[in-house]
């Protein structure tokens, strides 16, 4: 089933944790249909744990996940499934099996999740490829091209299926910062092309800046979250102190007068 509401994800009173051990608590936040929404925090604040809660990999401690309206948490396993196949993801490494070529990566979930004949997937895969700038690429193995290009690739498999949500895991991890800026471009793209709404967790600044339209910070000390919001928003006129050192690293202050 399927709502109107502006919010496509909404999250209701999560707590997580392993065993008695918290990592984060009471959390409540909607994320909008065509957000490129960012989690981000300090280091070992949980932000690719929420995201595994998210995709239905670890069950919460509390609270509850809705997808258009309905619980991800209380469906069936089948129901989960349903879902899921409206979802693109990619993961830190790009996640894709290296002993397949980029064709047979991309190939994989149109050969789960539809009946479409070999020539149709040859077409479809081809056209994935193209979109990220990878024509031509289908018999290449992961090992044969460059980090960048690994992205765009698990890029191509994700979008396969056309999905409503792409989440991503620290996607520009381990690139350049013009791959990195390529990369981010290359979201916006996709996500416009789709009308997808984006979940993604970075803590790289650039990409939080250019391409994010809403955020949480997830803070480690306290164990929740302490800011919602606009990042630059959230920059300028946060009253938690941890939230605007975070988004201000790399920012030189100001010289004062006498100053040369």
């Amino acid at each position: 089933m399927t709502n109107n509401t502006a919010a496509h994800i909404e999250i209701r009173n999560l707590t997580m944790a392993y065993g008695s051990f918290v990592i984060q608590r009471d959390l409540n936040f909607d994320i909008n249909r065509g957000d490129i929404f960012v989690i981000m925090g300090g280091s070992g604040c949980g932000k690719s744990t929420l995201l595994k809660h998210m995709l239905g990999l670890i069950t919460p401690k509390k609270g509850d996940i809705l997808y258009n309206g309905d619980s991800f948490v209380n469906a069936s396993s089948e129901q989960q499934d349903a879902v899921r196949q409206h979802w693109g993801i990619t993961y830190q490494s790009g996640g894709l099996f290296s002993a397949m070529t980029l064709a047979e990566n991309i190939n994989l979930p149109l050969q789960l999740y539809t009946n479409y004949s070999k020539s149709e997937i040859a077409d479809i895969i081809a056209y994935k490829l193209a979109l990220v700038g990878l024509a031509g690429y289908q018999d290449y193995y992961p090992s044969e091209i460059s980090g960048g290009m690994r992205k765009r690739a698990a890029l191509a498999r994700a979008i396969a299926l056309d999905p409503e949500i792409l989440f991503f895991d620290e996607p520009s991890a381990g690139l350049d910062p013009i791959s990195s800026r390529l990369l981010d471009e290359l979201i916006v793209q996709m996500k416009e092309s789709l009308g997808a709404t984006v979940v993604m967790v970075t803590h790289e600044l650039p990409s939080i800046f250019d391409i994010a339209t809403n955020s949480i910070y997830l803070d480690a000390n306290t164990r929740t979250m302490i800011g919602y919001g606009d990042p630059q928003y959230l920059r300028d006129h946060s009253d938690q102190v941890v939230v605007k050192q975070f988004l201000a690293r790399g920012i030189e202050p100001k010289k004062t007068t006498g100053e040369y």
